[in-house]
């Protein structure tokens, strides 16, 4: 967990050289006035997390299990994690292949990240990943990060101690091959 975490805010410190693509589900970097009401909100110092279940705008992709904004308190909107359903087999295979298409329309190509399933897209912009869940499935986890996100992990890692990535880190899972 560690090892992606520091991968986390290593690939967050190289963002500032990428060009700056829009956040997903039409939002944009930076201070944000108007959000879609969460259906929980957590805090941690810089930090808060806005959490939209499947169904919820913008969590209503056919594959979508959630939405998690996060916005820092100075550098606002910084990252948009997107959660998937749980699936197995061709199911899995053919949501992953159509979300690292995405991410290389989006950010270029992609490479491999701080686990055997996860890559990097260039400058830190975006991580795809997954997690095991119950019954042999998976759920692909993929986030985005803004161009502000090294200066906000860092301010967390002064309040809390961590960078901000640690939490990514720890929706990833350690068991994550």
């Amino acid at each position: 967990m560690i090892a992606v975490a520091a991968r986390l805010h290593i690939a967050g410190a190289d963002a500032a050289e990428a060009p700056v693509a829009e956040a997903p589900f039409g939002f944009a970097w930076g201070p944000t006035t108007k959000v879609p009401r969460p259906s929980n909100i957590e805090r941690e110092a810089n930090l808060t997390a806005l959490f939209y279940p499947r169904g919820w705008d913008p969590a209503t992709g056919p594959a979508t299990s959630e939405v998690i904004l996060v916005v820092c308190r100075d550098e606002g909107l910084q990252q948009v994690v997107w959660v998937g359903l749980p699936m197995a087999g061709a199911t899995l295979e053919r949501t992953r292949q159509a979300i690292h298409a995405e991410g290389v329309r989006r950010y270029g190509e992609s490479g491999s990240g701080a686990t055997s399933d996860s890559e990097v897209w260039p400058g830190g912009r975006a991580l795809l990943a997954s997690r095991e869940v119950a019954g042999g499935h998976r759920e692909l986890v993929m986030t985005s990060f803004g161009p502000d996100y090294a200066a906000c992990s860092k301010t967390h890692r002064t309040e809390t101690g961590h960078p901000a990535g640690t939490h990514m880190a720890d929706l990833i899972g350690t068991d994550s091959p």
